[in-house]
């Protein structure tokens, strides 16, 4: 419903929202609560929902962001990352065309990336108009970050910040018809850190129902190592010269605990590893590895869209002159990389002879986004070609389409890195939060066939290019016009298959070197000391 003025009114569960038309006749809602402020006594437990109010509550502005450290001054100046003050930051925004009950328009529900540490739905990027003119409703959310949504804790229940997630889709279920949004056409669509996270609620029992379909740009299905998450916890705990509960941690000042996290997350990289916050297997929310249970044809029945960035690595190492340091290590770079992604010596070798003209940094980045990125998602994507139970999907499954992101930022070193494609997706190329990562020139006729793919994949599942087959159908946007090529990265990917293929084990004699993941880590390490990683390198 709309008010006698020129703003509009819409009820929720728990309140009547006000929002304001903006350009297009758009209405825009920001800051609507979808559970309750998570501090106080509900500080590290799972969200509950807002507290009801009476009368008409103010939509107008975003609504409070999550507590997180700031981005080093190296990377923000390539990555906005604003802060709006207060407490409730479980909170969502709305675009719709058309508020009211009847529309019945597709919806998207966006969750940005940050590494589980950084970011908002109050970045410029992701202004939802462009969808919302095109005829979708689309949802951004806030959730909790960092140690306050994915520390683990003896005396607390995991993964926070994921079940902030899942209760932000309960919200958009119940509430989405009354914005003009169908409810049973759902997109949920993330990048990197928010891909990461659709690929655990693609996988969860409880979020089964809640979307339709997927889309995870530049980010896998992952389960974390528990005591990789728990180092981080313990490092803050010695930090703060505290126990590492739930219950010490949140009687520390919110703003010495963001200082501690941010100090003890310069020792973790994208490209070497190391401690850091992620979603864990729970027995609840996250009952097994995301990543096997689809493989094992979990969700099923939602229709994916999956890709990458051509450079993603180029984010993480050229601001802080990593590629310089990387390319002097020599041999000792790969031997790193070996560690950071549990393979043996034949897939450097076999990237080296790939490529023979590449930089070091180059082929141990494009190794890192592989095996991070390109080898999980192919996998995925295996699952939806028809063919055999276990490997393939069975007949009538849904599709996969696959992207690859290739058109190079103008900003000196950056190529096709990590979150450049966001402004195209969004149709937000012409803001200056985009063109601090993508410079000038960012071309219109690009923005308009990513926006465009998004758009008609949310509308009816099709993207406008060829499913994922035997194949292997990649969409290439920004190399040239928008053109499909088959098996770009077989004879890479076909490397990791190779070295993870069974071998009969060797008997080991009692006198033998250490095993080889030991060694490996050694090198790992040492490699990351002889890097002297910068502060606030953004993770993935």
């Amino acid at each position: 419903m709309t008010t006698e003025a020129t703003e509009p009114v819409v009820r929720t569960p728990y309140g009547d929202v006000r929002g304001r038309y903006e350009g297009d006749g758009i209405a825009v809602f920001r800051g609507i609560p979808y559970a309750a402020p998570p501090f106080g006594p509900r500080r590290f437990r799972p969200p509950v929902p807002p507290t009801p109010w009476d009368g008409v509550r103010d939509a107008g502005g975003f609504g409070p962001t999550a507590p997180q450290p700031p981005y080093s001054e190296t990377f923000a100046r390539l990555l906005s990352d604003p802060v709006v003050p207060g407490d409730d930051c479980l909170n969502l925004n709305v675009w719709t065309p058309e508020p009211g009950r009847g529309a019945r328009l597709p919806v998207m529900v966006w969750f940005h990336g940050g590494a589980l540490t950084r970011g908002s739905s109050a970045v410029p990027v992701y202004d939802g108009h462009a969808f919302a003119r095109d005829g979708v409703v689309l949802v951004s959310v806030n959730y909790r970050l960092g140690v306050e949504g994915y520390g683990l804790f003896p005396d607390a229940p995991p993964n926070a910040g994921l079940r902030d997630q899942l209760a932000a889709l309960e919200w958009v279920r119940a509430s989405v018809a009354a914005f003009g949004g169908d409810p049973d056409r759902v997109t949920v669509f993330g990048q990197s850190a928010g891909a990461i996270s659709i690929g655990a609620l693609l996988a969860s029992p409880r979020a089964q129902g809640l979307f339709r379909r997927a889309v995870l740009q530049s980010g896998a299905p992952e389960a974390s190592d528990r005591d990789k998450v728990r180092r981080m916890v313990r490092r803050m705990a010695a930090r703060l010269k505290i126990p590492a509960t739930a219950e010490a941690f949140a009687a520390v000042d919110r703003e010495l605990l963001l200082r501690v996290q941010g100090e003890v997350g310069r020792l973790s990289s994208p490209v070497l590893g190391g401690p850091a916050f992620g979603i864990v297997v729970d027995g609840d929310l996250v009952p097994r590895d995301p990543l096997e249970a689809l493989a094992e044809g979990v969700a099923a029945d939602v229709d994916l869209l999956l890709g990458w960035t051509r450079d993603e690595y180029r984010l993480w190492l050229v601001p802080g002159g990593l590629v310089e340091r990387v390319d002097r290590l020599g041999p000792v770079a790969p031997a790193g990389a070996m560690a950071r992604c549990h393979c043996g010596p034949e897939v450097p070798r076999g990237y080296r002879t790939l490529h023979p003209g590449a930089g070091t940094a180059d082929l141990v980045g494009q190794l890192v986004t592989d095996h991070l990125l390109r080898v999980p998602l192919h996998r995925l994507a295996d699952t939806r070609t028809e063919g055999t139970k276990g490997t393939e999907r069975t007949k009538g499954s849904s599709p996969a389409y696959v992207y690859e992101f290739a058109w190079p930022s103008a900003k000196p070193g950056l190529g096709a890195c990590h979150a450049l494609e966001l402004g195209f997706v969004f149709d937000t190329r012409h803001t200056p939060e985009s063109a601090k990562l993508a410079g000038e020139g960012a071309p219109q006729d690009l923005a308009d066939a990513m926006h465009t793919a998004w758009l008609r994949f949310a509308v009816d599942g099709d993207p406008g290019w060829q499913p994922w087959d035997t194949s292997h159908p990649v969409r290439i946007f920004g190399d040239g016009d928008p053109h499909t090529v088959r098996g770009p990265r077989d004879r890479e990917l076909a490397l990791w298959a190779a070295d993870r293929t069974p071998a009969a084990p060797a008997p080991v004699p009692a006198s033998a070197p250490p095993p080889r993941s030991r060694m490996r880590a050694v090198e790992a390490r040492s490699v990351v000391r002889r890097l002297r990683l910068p502060g606030s390198v953004p993770r993935r």
